[in-house]
């Protein structure tokens, strides 16, 4: 099979000789002394109508009308326009920096980068998320960079570790296929901690998109896929600080750093460092309301460019230690029902990725792409008196080649992709080991008449040494009805591994015992969805409409029953109906100068067949509305960020066997959170002050049984509202950008 696979890669990587004459590159702005994407730009042959706009990495690839201009025109609104002859200039990777304003006349005209936008040119629907959108925020780390998105939902996964998970189109967070700058991560081990590991000062820009996603990056997009690009080594400020603190004790210091070796190589090293020392119990359970961290997250890349031949490598490595439990826990005496309650978890990840692209020197847009990571995790963790310790190696190597059919309307991607993961577990008395292996071949066709039409359609076939052969077509279309309304369409399957302790870990953080019934089988869905996108013009400002609508349908599910025994959970393979409908619809404009708004709302029906009962499944909200507001002063010397947050009801799981003093209802109420955040801007500092849930919300007696954690009705997983109450925060940002430093 493999063979077979290997010589399917070869065969489609020989392509036609015909040299179609494109020009691509990348379109910048400068503001403030910070270059960055100018999303939108258009990109136009002289004296034609053939003409691209960037996207939201500012790139662009245009083809040209033979006999005609070799000009381009490169413009957008604001801006001087750039005129750029061909002739003289590389038709590859050219670079292109705008002025950031414009005379007209007695008037100048400045324009403000949105932080989050819709790409205009990707066929998929991929909302992208920039520096400017992220420090609207305090974004310590992933997890808190989705305050103003009703795509993506972060919640506590326990009130005791401190855990977080992200939901998407109704579904848990292991759904959603997580990238780093476009290779898999954050699995396995990972899940119930990743979002953490990747820290906000870390971030230059996040790409979120629903449902399926590309077959390239292999088959376990089930409901989305949140890519992280962090910051690289040759651009951006030189160097970058970010000190942090709250009223909870949390301290947090950042520190990036790049410059070049030669005129070849370059290099950053990022630095992350945090810690919460003091105990805090608001609520009066007993319990520490966030735990204790520490971390320590330090990551070395280097980048190197040799005419058509790039590289990039990098090793990162984490160490964090978390503690909770009950205020009187001493982590430094035996675990004992004598010592109370108390939670540890220890962990170790080194992560390193080389990444190699070789770009053809006869053939415009053909190339070839090497992806290759490693990751070593090792976690030893207590929960009361449940021991777990685990261990993770994993590689993920990805071989790919791009070319084109004819002419650079018909591109296409094939490779061949290995995955391989080795875990041992160890959970009381008991033993789990797996050595899961996948090997797969891809070939995805892509088409755009560079006017309205773009199709994306992908197919790949995994060999996994446990589950067989798994096969997943993908199709993704994007109609431009007119330059102010388009249409996409996607379907595709998807399917991952379960990882039931590693992936269920707040349930070791209860009294309850864990019965697997059978053996589990992958996880497998259908997923399609439709989205459209209006831009309408309004007093000269754009004003931005998207509604969508996702379905997934499960053909194989693990279902965690916790609503059918008091004492047990039960984790079995679906057997019956499993799917999520989720609807939004979201709106963004420029109220007047530099006073951004977003109003957006999100409808999920999710239900699952537990106990052969189709049933909503619990801990999922069934809406959510967001309004985010934010202006910002003439001249950049002030910015407010306002954000308010409406939460629907959601059904918990069943307690109706508990005593009345254990039980709870049938749904969480509905609630609201109001997040605000006044920085300064002043010269290379930004001063920040902020305060998440000004109304000091706070879910009622998160853990049940506090009082008795040893006893049989513990539970600290039942989790649907804010855990702490409202958190003051304050920092300051200082960065050198390259200009100054010259």
């Amino acid at each position: 099979m493999n063979r077979i696979l290997l010589v399917l890669f070869i065969v489609l990587s020989i392509g036609f000789s015909i040299n179609a004459q494109t020009v691509s590159g990348r379109v910048f702005e400068i503001q403030n002394n910070n270059k960055g994407p100018l999303i939108g730009a258009t990109i136009k042959q002289e004296n034609t109508t053939n003409g691209v706009v960037a996207d939201e990495n500012g790139q662009f690839v245009l083809e040209l009308i033979p006999n005609k201009s070799y000009k381009i025109i490169v413009s957008f609104v604001g801006y001087e326009n750039d005129t750029i002859d061909l002739t003289s200039s590389n038709k590859t990777d050219l670079v292109i920096i705008m002025n950031d304003q414009k005379i007209l006349g007695e008037v100048v005209v400045k324009g403000r980068r949105k932080g989050s936008s819709i790409s205009r040119t990707k066929t998929r629907s991929i909302v992208n998320i920039n520096e400017n959108e992220l420090q609207k925020a305090a974004c310590c780390n992933l997890s808190e960079s989705f305050e103003n998105s009703a795509t993506v939902d972060v919640s506590y996964s326990d009130a005791i570790t401190g855990a977080k998970q992200i939901q998407m189109l109704g579904l848990s967070g292991i759904y959603t296929q997580l990238l780093t700058e476009n290779i898999p991560n954050m699995r396995g081990l990972s899940t119930p901690w990743g979002l953490g590991y990747i820290p906000g000062s870390w971030m230059s820009s996040i790409q979120v998109s629903k449902g399926t996603s590309s077959v390239i990056n292999g088959n376990e997009s089930m409901a989305g896929q949140i890519n992280v690009e962090l910051k690289k080594s040759n651009d951006g400020e030189i160097f970058f600080l970010n000190l942090y603190g709250n009223q909870m004790g949390k301290m947090e210091g950042n520190s990036n750093v790049r410059f070049n070796l030669s005129d070849k190589w370059s290099t950053a090293i990022l630095a992350h460092v945090e810690d919460r020392p003091f105990k805090q119990d608001q609520n009066g359970d007993s319990f520490i309301d966030a735990p204790l961290i520490s971390q320590i997250n330090l990551f070395n890349r280097y980048r190197y460019i040799n005419n058509a031949f790039r590289m990039q490598l990098g090793v990162k490595y984490l160490s964090e230690n978390r503690k909770g439990g009950q205020m009187t826990f001493d982590a430094d005496k035996p675990h004992s029902i004598e010592n109370g309650y108390g939670i540890g978890v220890k962990t170790n990840r080194v992560e390193g990725f080389l990444k190699i692209g070789i770009i053809s020197k006869n053939k415009d847009l053909t190339n070839i792409g090497l992806q290759n990571q490693f990751v070593i995790h090792n976690q030893t963790s207590f929960f009361g008196l449940n021991i777990y310790d685990a261990k993770q190696f994993s590689y993920y190597g990805n071989y790919m080649f791009q070319s084109y059919f004819a002419s650079s309307k018909n591109q296409y991607t094939t490779g061949i992709s290995i995955i391989y993961d080795d875990y041992n577990e160890v959970l009381n008395d008991s033993t789990f080991g797996r050595s899961e292996i996948s090997i797969g071949g891809f070939f995805q066709y892509t088409y755009s008449n560079y006017n309205n039409l773009n199709i994306i359609a992908g197919i790949r076939l995994d060999n996994n040494n446990i589950y067989g052969l798994l096969f997943t077509p993908r199709l993704h279309l994007k109609y431009n009805i007119n330059e102010q309304n388009a249409i996409r369409i996607g379907a595709g399957k998807g399917y991952r591994s379960p990882n039931l302790i590693a992936e269920n870990t707040s349930l070791l953080a209860t009294s309850k015992k864990i019965i697997i019934t059978e053996t589990p089988e992958i996880e497998s869905s259908w997923n399609y969805g439709i989205s459209y996108t209006s831009y309408i013009k309004i007093n000269a400002r754009e004003l931005t409409i998207t509604a969508d609508y996702f379905r997934t349908q499960f053909i194989n599910q693990i279902v965690v029953d916790r609503d059918n025994d008091p004492f047990i959970v039960y984790m079995y393979n679906l057997d019956g109906v499993s799917f999520s409908n989720s609807f939004q619809i979201e709106t963004s404009y420029e109220l007047f100068k530099n006073l951004e708004a977003k109003l957006a709302f999100r409808y999920n029906d999710v239900k699952t067949t537990i106990s052969d009962k189709l049933i909503e499944k619990p801990l999922m909200n069934k809406f959510k509305g967001l309004l985010a507001v934010s202006y910002q002063t003439p001249y950049k010397k002030w910015q407010f960020d306002l954000n308010i947050q409406a939460i629907g009801n959601q059904r918990l799981p069943n307690t109706e066997f508990n005593p009345p003093q254990y039980q709870l209802g049938d749904y969480a109420p509905n609630y609201a959170l109001i997040n605000l955040q006044i920085t300064r801007y002043i010269k290379n500092f930004d001063v920040y002050i902020g305060a998440e849930n000004i109304g000091n919300y706070r879910q009622t007696n998160p853990i049940i049984s506090s009082e008795d954690p040893f006893g049989e009705y513990f539970d600290s997983s039942i989790i649907w509202g804010p855990i702490s109450g409202i958190i003051v925060y304050g920092g300051i940002r200082f960065r050198i950008n390259p200009e100054e430093e010259e």
